[in-house]
């Protein structure tokens, strides 16, 4: 399980519908392109799941679907 902290670099992986639901989270395919990285705004740590929000994007989503910009 990944550690996110606010100000972290993500890799937007997909989303499921399921991922979606779990949580009440926010679509993140109207906003974000699968490959593409993101900063972390905030993080939400809640029981069973974790919400990021994103810097200069709107909504809330689950954290399964992102992982660390690592570089080669």
């Amino acid at each position: 399980m990944a550690n996110f902290k606010a100000g972290d670099k993500v890799i937007y992986l997909g989303c499921t519908e399921e991922q979606m639901n779990w949580g009440n989270n926010d679509n993140p395919n109207k906003f974000l392109l699968e490959g593409c990285t993101y900063y972390i705004e905030k993080v939400e740590v809640h029981s069973w799941h974790t919400k990021l929000t994103l810097r200069n994007i709107p909504g809330k989503f689950n954290s399964v679907s992102f992982d660390h910009f690592r570089k080669l």
